[in-house]
């Protein structure tokens, strides 16, 4: 019987290293939830201030960002899988220093969460570069991979959200902060114990100096305006939900409801529209034409959930068009991370990967910003009519005028750099 045969031995064993590696990627990502809980409370407790509280998340959040590009060709020397274990053991040990952050004072805390952070980023690159190779080893499809995952992900993060404010009631802050430094070494003993790529899995990127290797990874994204184009729309969605959770959501259920359960009712509703067309997409998606189908999930997540903000004060209304708005995200993020597996070459996998994901969420803190500011200078509606007509020619022009009009977003398979 072949190797690559349907039911083979090989097949078998590709498959349970793919869902280890996800499942090792998804148990990091409960533990991180835990901590976006926990840790702000461990501050709030110790130091009662909640600018120190937004200090902590941006010292989390920045090396996160910078790492999963800027680490990336030392992760490419050192070897994916080994990058993988070694940051995920190191990421245990550091968190379970955090939780001791009573006794070492604000400043080592705010070091240590920054640590944390750029370990992350790198840890979740690499787990991603190593996804492609045991997907097509074990005969799955990339998009349903890549929705399928999505898809656990966004459960992970809502069960993770839960989990960390009921943990911090039964056990403590402390010891919650403890479990996510375990899973984190759980992580990293999965991989290094049941995930084995063969060496054909770990293709050798050209040999460069750093910043040369780094330049490599940015040109090729320079070069592939499809890839690009898609990144920016991502990193504006990103940009205006950040502000949309952060800042006119809230104002909006203060001005109408006047009850803080309806912010949860609204972000809760989303997630269930996402959750809901994850499961469609994951059925249909390989079916579907890509380029039209990223275009209207794009569309509808972004612009319609802050123009019917603006527009009504009628909690159904806003509920419905949120819920539409889920639906539609939920086919963004599964495609772009299939465009990317397909078009880069091998070699520059974890490169190119690393800086997508930066540029993806650079929008995250830009956009807290931006819902402020907005506010502040317009008023509420007018902020979130304008910032509606901004997203809509960011987020839908450059679908509809770009390389996307005429082009595929994914070519039959990637060629290798030359």
């Amino acid at each position: 019987m072949p190797a690559g045969e349907v039911g083979s031995p090989a097949r078998r064993a590709a498959r349970r290293e793919l869902v280890t590696l996800v499942a090792a990627d998804l148990i990091s990502n409960l533990g991180s939830r835990i901590s976006v809980v926990a840790i702000p409370w461990l501050v709030l407790t110790t130091t009662g201030s909640p600018a120190k509280m937004g200090i902590v998340a941006a010292a989390e959040f920045l090396p996160y960002m910078l790492s999963s590009s800027l680490a990336t060709p030392w992760a490419d020397r050192f070897g994916v899988r080994r990058t993988s274990i070694v940051v995920d053991a190191a990421s245990a040990a550091v968190i379970a220093v955090v939780a001791l952050a009573p006794w070492l004072g604000f400043g080592a805390l705010v070091a240590l969460v920054a640590v944390a952070g750029g370990l992350r980023g790198i840890g979740d690159r690499v787990k991603h570069v190593m996804f492609r190779p045991a997907a097509q080893r074990a005969g799955v499809e990339l998009i349903r991979l890549t929705s399928t995952y999505d898809g656990l992900l966004r459960g992970v993060a809502l069960f993770g959200t839960v989990v960390g404010g009921l943990l911090i009631d039964w056990v403590g802050v402390t010891r919650a902060i403890w479990i996510d430094a375990g899973t984190f070494a759980l992580c990293a003993l999965l991989v290094g114990v049941l995930v084995r790529p063969p060496a054909a899995d770990a293709p050798v990127a050209p040999r460069e100096g750093y910043f040369r290797a780094l330049g490599t990874g940015f040109g090729y994204l320079r070069t592939d305006r499809v890839l690009l184009t898609m990144l920016v729309v991502v990193s504006a969605l990103n940009m205006f939900a950040a502000a949309n959770t952060a800042v006119w959501v809230p104002l909006w259920v203060r001005d109408e409801l006047g009850d803080p359960a309806g912010f949860g009712l609204v972000l809760g509703v989303f997630a269930g529209g996402a959750l809901l067309g994850n499961v469609v997409f994951t059925v249909l998606g390989p079916r579907l034409p890509r380029t039209l189908v990223f275009a209207a999930g794009a569309a509808l997540s972004g612009a319609p959930r802050l123009l019917v903000l603006a527009l009504t004060d009628h909690l159904v209304v806003v509920l419905v068009v949120t819920f539409l708005s889920g639906v539609g995200i939920a086919a963004v993020n599964p495609l772009l991370g299939a465009t990317l597996y397909e078009r880069v070459p091998d070699e520059l996998q974890t490169r190119v990967l690393g800086i997508s994901g930066s540029l993806a969420f650079v929008g995250l803190p830009v956009g807290a910003l931006l819902g402020g500011w907005s506010v502040a200078s317009l008023g509420l509606r007018p902020a979130l009519l304008v910032m509606a007509v901004v997203c809509a020619v960011l987020t839908v022009l450059p679908l509809v005028a770009g390389p996307l009009r005429m082009g595929r977003s994914t070519p039959p398979t990637a060629t290798t750099a030359t």
